[in-house]
């Protein structure tokens, strides 16, 4: 169907700029980052592919990790941060829509 196809290519085969507007917000952890896009974007992408998408981000210098301790006795998180290389990205991501919305209305 047209409609499901279209709103896959517009969610999970574009999740890094997801993440992207999350990290602008705060540093989190991968898991959270799953969570946050379901809450605040109303799609669940799958675990994995969340984690693949913030090595792949990670690896092209738009957001970088540390470890924090997370406390009470828990194992060490690592938290994503984005970079002004990401904050670019986002930002010429989100023109790019915002001109594709301009040219279909």
């Amino acid at each position: 169907m047209p409609l499901d196809r279209l709103k896959r290519k517009l969610t999970t085969e574009v999740l890094w700029i997801y993440i992207l507007s999350l990290l602008s917000n705060k540093s989190m952890y991968a898991y959270e980052v799953k969570n946050e896009i379901e809450k605040n974007f109303s799609f669940a992408p799958a675990r994995i592919t969340s984690y693949i998408v913030l090595y792949n981000l990670e690896n092209g210098g738009y957001v970088t990790s540390e470890w924090e301790d997370s406390g009470h006795g828990r194992p060490n998180r690592k938290y994503y941060i984005i970079t002004d290389s990401g904050k670019n990205l986002l930002k010429d991501g989100k023109d790019f829509i915002n001109l594709v919305v301009s040219r279909i209305e």
